[in-house]
């Protein structure tokens, strides 16, 4: 999730590859049978984001 976040932020576009199938099944198979998974995956994952979002962002600053 994490990656998509960053992709969506940073404009960059993710060709799917292959094994994204495969990575996606382990994820339905944790969903089945954990209903809130997704919510603690999604926070796990904004989370991660804005970590290294803050990292580009103070680089930015920096430099101006």
């Amino acid at each position: 999730m994490s990656a998509a976040f960053l992709c969506a932020e940073l404009g960059i576009t993710n060709d799917p590859r292959p094994d994204h199938a495969q990575y996606m099944a382990q994820y339905l198979a944790i969903l089945k049978n954990d209903k809130k998974a997704i919510f603690a995956a999604a926070a796990a994952a904004s989370a991660a984001t804005d970590y290294i979002l803050a990292f580009s962002r103070k680089h930015r600053e920096e430099a101006a």
